[in-house]
C-alpha cells in the first residue's frame, strides 16, 4: 500500500512541475538527493562500524550476561508465560538491551527470533499472546541509553553538538515504555487474564 502511494506522490509531483515548467528544478533536486543519500550512508557506516564492534566487545566481555541478568527479574514479571530459561526469554533481553544502546538494527534479529521462539508457548499460531504483544510494545518504544543511530545522523547531517538529544531521548523512550505498559496490563486485567 506504502508503495502506491509514493507511486502516487511521485508522480503527481513530476506531473505539476513538468505543468509549471519547473522539470529542471525536480531533476537537479533528485540528483542532489541521490548525492546527499550516499554522502549519509557512508557517514553513518563509520558510526554504525563503531557501535557494531563496541557490541561485540560488550558481548564477548560478558557485559551483556550482565545486562541480561540484571533484566531478567523485570522480565520475568513483564513476560509470565515464557519460561526463565528458555531461548525466547534470552532472545528478548537481547533485543532489549540492543535498543537500550540505540542499536536498532543490530535488535532486529534478535526480535525476530524472541518471536519465533515465543511462536512455541503459543496455543493459537493465528493470534498473538500477551508476551508477544508486551513485547512488540517494549520493542516499539526502547527506552534508549545512548541513541547512537539518531547521533549518527544527527552528526552526519553537520549538528555541532549530535549529542546533546541524549536526556531528552532517555526521558521520551522511558515515558512511552511506561505508558505501553501499563496499557497492556491494563488490557490484560480488563480481560480477566
Amino acid at each position: 500500500m506504502i508503495n502506491y502511494i509514493w507511486v502516487f506522490m511521485i508522480v503527481c509531483g513530476i506531473s505539476i512541475s513538468f505543468f509549471n515548467g519547473n522539470i529542471e528544478a525536480v531533476s537537479k533536486t533528485i540528483l542532489d538527493s541521490c548525492q546527499s543519500a550516499v554522502e549519509l550512508c557512508i557517514g553513518m557506516a563509520g558510526i554504525y562500524a563503531l557501535w557494531m564492534g563496541l557490541m561485540k566487545i560488550a558481548k564477548e566481555s560478558g557485559m551483556v550476561d550482565k545486562l541480561s541478568s540484571l533484566l531478567q527479574p523485570v522480565l520475568n514479571r513483564l513476560f509470565p508465560g515464557i519460561p526463565k530459561s528458555s531461548a525466547a526469554m534470552g532472545f528478548v533481553s537481547l533485543n532489549i538491551i540492543a535498543n537500550m544502546l540505540g542499536m536498532g538494527n543490530a535488535a532486529t534479529p534478535f526480535g525476530l527470533k524472541a518471536m519465533e521462539e515465543m511462536q512455541k508457548y503459543n496455543k493459537d499460531r493465528f493470534t498473538a499472546t500477551d508476551d508477544m504483544c508486551m513485547f512488540l510494545i517494549i520493542n516499539a518504544s526502547s527506552v534508549q541509553l545512548i541513541p547512537s543511530t539518531v547521533i549518527a545522523l544527527r552528526q552526519a547531517s553537520g549538528s555541532v553538538f549530535p549529542a546533546e538529544i541524549t536526556l531528552t531521548t532517555l526521558f521520551a523512550t522511558t515515558c512511552s515504555t511506561v505508558v505501553g505498559i501499563a496499557a497492556a496490563k491494563a488490557l490484560r486485567s480488563s480481560r480477566g487474564i
